[in-house]
């Protein structure tokens, strides 16, 4: 699997290397052992998988976890192909402001990593699955959006009337004001979150080492 660390600091590319034969494809967009060397730890303990299935040309976010609570989320491509971009808005974090944009496509799966105080949207090329494993249950009085459409952060969204947004992302402020009116997530609580769901994995990873199975006569 290679594996590269975006320009937002802490956020992770997964691609794996797929095998092919006759019958088609296997690819793995999460693999333990490449996302502890790049990390420091395994993935933290999932609270929760999700599917978000969305027709061609519909745009999700930029969209984050108010920071506390925080969540961290892992996610692929298992259906379709969509632009997927992640944002730093972690306000003191060295990159802030920092974006990077990716295609992410189900017949070259790969998986991205993003930490607590990171924002994501997605833009779907075609119909599209994006599945997220996450720290934390989605609570919807804990989601923030940044808009996607701001002019300073000239984010690659493709233009034109074919776009489906929400109206709550279309009324979305910038990113400038959501600092202004202090909604974004601060470097070192989004840190002190990571650290957390770091010794969590950790911990998880141990208990699992000292479970021995039952010894089959």
């Amino acid at each position: 699997m290679d594996v590269r660390e975006l320009r937002t600091a802490g956020a992770y590319l997964f691609v794996p290397r797929p095998s092919s034969d006759a019958r088609g494809q296997v690819a793995a967009p999460y693999d333990e052992a490449a996302f502890e060397a790049a990390t420091g730890s395994p993935l933290f303990p999932v609270r929760q998988a999700t599917h978000s299935r969305s027709r061609r040309g519909a745009v999700r976010g930029l969209h984050y976890t108010r920071t506390p609570p925080g969540t961290a989320t892992y996610a692929h491509c298992s259906r379709g192909r969509a632009l997927y971009i992640a944002v730093d808005v972690r306000v003191g974090s060295p990159t802030y402001g920092a974006w990077e944009s990716l295609v992410l496509d189900a017949d070259h799966p790969s998986g991205v990593y993003l930490p607590a105080g990171v924002a994501h949207a997605v833009v779907a090329l075609e119909e599209t699955v994006i599945t997220d494993l996450r720290s934390a249950r989605y609570a919807a009085e804990d989601e923030e959006t940044v808009s996607v459409l701001d002019p300073e952060l000239g984010l690659p969204v493709p233009g034109g009337t074919d776009l489906i947004i929400s109206e709550r992302d279309r009324r979305a402020v910038t990113m400038a004001e959501a600092e202004r009116r202090g909604i974004l997530p601060g470097h070192d609580a989004a840190s002190a979150v990571e650290r957390s769901l770091r010794a969590a994995a950790l911990g998880a990873a141990s208990r699992s080492t000292r479970v021995r199975p039952p010894v089959v006569p």
